[in-house]
């Protein structure tokens, strides 16, 4: 997602909530209306409660098996994100956040995510579409060599250099 849209969903949501806010609190009446939107909050709380804890014991479990739990930890965060969501006053942002607990919208969401996402450990080795490739090594490199400050200069060339053969010479 682009950062240009940010401001503008800062601007737009609030409006759509009280947009939502008005229409629901006509029909059903203030107090009705501050009482769902109690309700959603504490639900909500329970919820992140209680899916955090089995995403806890799911990235415990990878990680002690050797994999890597990226799609735990990217459920935690839409997990977290849900939660955010729930506690903030509203109905749009209580239906996100409630659609984002259900992990069916969590693994499509991850999926598509995980197909444009490419993370790079240290080492060379690169976390790519849920699997581990290895960095690319095109045969031997030859030995390291490893110059000191005084050793390297871009002067003229010393002649009998191995690397200053005439490309001719063979």
């Amino acid at each position: 997602m682009p950062f240009a849209i940010i401001p503008f969903l800062l601007l737009i949501v609030p409006i759509v909530e009280i947009g939502a806010f008005i229409a629901i609190g006509g029909e059903i009446g203030i107090a009705a209306t501050l009482l769902m939107i109690l309700v959603t909050a504490i639900i909500g709380t329970i919820l992140l409660r209680y899916q955090g804890f089995q995403l806890i014991t799911r990235i415990r479990s990878e990680l002690d098996s050797g994999k890597m739990p990226a799609k735990a930890l990217g459920d935690g965060a839409m997990i977290l994100i849900a939660g955010i969501l729930l506690l903030t006053p509203g109905f749009v942002t209580d239906a996100i956040g409630f659609s984002l607990f259900i992990p069916f919208v969590r693994s499509a969401i991850w999926s598509f995510l995980a197909s444009r996402i490419s993370v790079v450990v240290p080492g060379g080795a690169t976390f790519r579409n849920n699997h581990y490739e290895e960095p690319f090594h095109d045969g031997d490199q030859g030995p390291v060599i490893d110059l000191d400050e005084e050793e390297y200069h871009t002067g003229e060339s010393d002649p009998d250099s191995p690397w200053n053969r005439n490309q001719t010479e063979d």
